[in-house]
């Protein structure tokens, strides 16, 4: 069985050949950094930068929605306490730049937040949809390990 106390060790990100605001090693360090706050003590995670039309597929295909959206999260969850979490979170490097540019912040910022916020969905966290989705205890968790990531220099 897998056992770390770094679940960093278990992301595998696969950027193809699309250029990222963020390295994949921030990325995983990214990821790793919200399972460690999170107290995931093993996690199988796949992090994978797709294309605008696959995103499209993907969401109309597994959840009936029409169009891309950012972040799309598969997961496992964990069948004991002690098995690992596993996933796979899809993001839209596309989308994320348009989303930066409408909230108007960088896009590095955007990146790093819907990575921290597809983890989140991995470990089993929901928000509503609509309005009140920046009000939710998820919106809020994201953001306090957006910014505690960003003062510790992991992105």
């Amino acid at each position: 069985m897998l056992r770390t106390t770094r679940p960093d060790r278990g992301i595998d990100v696969d950027a193809g050949r699309r250029r990222l605001a963020l390295p994949a090693a921030t990325v995983r360090a990214l990821a790793g950094f919200v399972l460690r706050r999170e107290k995931v003590p093993t996690a199988l995670l796949s992090i994978a930068f797709i294309s605008r039309r696959t995103m499209a597929t993907l969401n109309r295909e597994h959840l009936g929605h029409r169009g891309a959206t950012d972040v799309i999260t598969f997961s496992l969850g964990r069948s004991t306490p002690s098995a690992p979490l596993v996933g796979d979170i899809y993001v839209a490097p596309d989308i994320v730049r348009a989303q930066a540019r409408r909230w108007r912040v960088p896009s590095r910022e955007e990146l790093a937040r819907v990575v921290v916020h597809g983890v989140l969905h991995a470990i089993g966290y929901e928000h509503p949809e609509g309005a009140s989705r920046e009000a939710s205890p998820m919106w809020k968790r994201q953001e306090r390990w957006l910014a505690a990531a960003r003062t510790e220099g992991v992105w």
